[in-house]
């Protein structure tokens, strides 16, 4: 009867459990949020690789070999091998355990202890043991199950992480390889200037010397000289400093960092060609930021290991078995006599140290709710960057023109301001102003169009671009 009782018992408590179990699951969907309508479902190969619109080889090599030595690309790399270790870890819990155990021992009792022993014994004695032991904890409420899956949306997570590095690499490449660009270009610019300037230093010192102007006037144009001299220095270094950010980006060795060899073409025509790409709001804006899609995995995790917390609130069950041979003597451990056997069952239910459980489960909620924040600033994130994007590529292009019209009629105005100074119509300082104006818009002009291809960059970059989000990432 009372065997009866208390497998009644014992059966009403694992259903009890299996239905708190049941009610307390944890949902993995991340929240619902208030989202602007998309506009367009966008081409996702375009974005894939959009720093193929440009045209340009160099900077498609470039990408290409970034995206194969960039040491963050490889840190991330290794921090996947990391999770998928950690997946199959996990996994471990699901299968049973089998150990080889073997030993040997020789032991020595007290001849005058408290129970001697009898006449003609030894005290000393030997006792040698082979076996395989087994072990085995059936996952009843699913914990190993619920931890395995937390594992992979964990690998997962760090996939995507990998795919966000991957986007920002080939945007800082793509910046800095127009940054580049730019800087050169301006380079030109400042050496025809130069030329331009020391030919009206000399021009003005044969004039002088022949005593149609004063000395004010050569020194006008040797203190506009010595000023583009010192842009151009100004612009070296900082060319110096884009192709060391350059040459790091692209994972090169520290001697390749030091003596950086970076090739680009600053034909300042390609460089005002400026591409385009959709200018609209992805309607899977949320599919293709893999750090919202990184956001989304890590909420799943952590609403997985809330589960896992929880069930420790439920007893355990583990089996244990063991098969071998057990002797005395090293030669007869192998004789029939000598086998051994064991098969166990145990239930281990939690009573006095429920509190360190529910501790465990608040701590899990608790991430679970930093984990979600996060994911809100990650869509915040997300759609911010998208909307200044979008409003920057509007704008950068309008830009582009006007300076490039600034700078056409500053050039023809200065053409008629030197005229109108050797006619003696006009003072040297009007074509000193012109001269300094005309070089502005020019360098204006290059900052512009370094400013719209930048912010296609960026617009690809908010975008999702960079990466096939449409790639079944569970195969990698």
């Amino acid at each position: 009867m009372t065997d009866v009782l208390a497998r009644r018992a014992l059966g009403l408590l694992l259903a009890a459990s299996l239905a708190v179990a049941g009610c307390n699951t944890t949902p993995t969907t991340p929240p619902v949020l208030d989202l602007p309508p998309g506009t367009v479902a966008g081409d996702a190969t375009a974005l894939a690789r959009w720093w193929s619109v440009f045209g340009d080889a160099r900077l498609d090599g470039y990408v290409d070999e970034a995206l194969a030595h960039n040491l963050d690309l490889a840190a991330a790399l290794a921090r996947i091998e990391t999770a998928r270790a950690a997946v199959k870890l996990a996994q471990s819990d699901l299968y049973p355990s089998l150990n080889l155990a073997v030993g040997a021992a020789r032991n020595r009792s007290s001849e005058i202890g408290a129970n001697p022993l009898p006449q003609g014994f030894s005290p000393r004695s030997s006792d040698f043991r082979v076996a395989l032991e087994a072990s085995y904890e059936v996952d009843i409420w699913g914990k190993y199950r619920t931890a395995t899956r937390a594992a992979r949306a964990d690998l997962l997570a760090t996939r995507f992480a990998r795919e966000t590095v991957q986007t920002m690499v080939a945007a800082d490449v793509a910046r800095t390889y127009f940054q580049l660009l730019a800087t050169d270009a301006q380079l030109a610019v400042l050496a025809d200037t130069l030329k331009s300037r020391e030919d009206t230093v000399g021009l003005q010192r044969d004039r002088f010397q022949a005593g149609v102007v004063g000395e004010y006037e050569v020194a006008s144009a040797e203190a506009e000289r010595a000023s583009v001299l010192a842009d151009i220095a100004t612009t070296r270094r900082g060319a110096g400093q884009l192709e060391t950010a350059l040459t790091v980006l692209l994972g090169r060795t520290p001697r390749e960092v030091y003596t950086p060899d970076v090739r680009y073409d600053a034909a300042s025509a390609r460089l005002l060609e400026v591409p385009s790409i959709p200018a609209d709001l992805p309607s899977n804006l949320l599919e293709r930021r893999p750090d919202i899609r990184q956001a989304e995995t890590q909420i799943a995790a952590a609403n997985l290991r809330i589960d896992v917390a929880r069930a420790d609130y439920f007893p355990s069950v583990s089996l244990t078995g063991s098969l071998g041979h057990e002797s005395g003597a090293l030669a007869r451990l192998f004789n029939g006599p000598a086998l051994i056997f064991g098969l166990g069952a145990n239930l281990l239910q939690p009573l006095i140290g429920l509190k360190a459980v529910e501790a465990n489960v608040e701590a899990a909620t608790a991430r679970r709710a930093e984990v979600v924040v996060a994911y809100r600033q990650a869509v915040l994130n997300a759609f911010s960057d998208s909307r200044n994007a979008l409003v920057a590529s509007s704008t950068a292009r309008d830009a582009l023109a006007a300076q490039a019209l600034r700078r056409e009629r500053l050039a023809r105005a200065l053409e008629l301001g030197d005229i109108r100074y050797k006619a003696g119509y006009s003072p040297y300082l009007e074509v000193l102003d012109l001269q300094r104006q005309l070089l502005q818009a020019q360098t204006l002009e290059i900052d512009a169009a370094r400013d719209a291809r930048i912010a296609v960059v960026d617009l690809a970059k908010a975008l999702g671009g960079g990466w096939d989000f449409r790639a079944d990432l569970g195969a990698r």
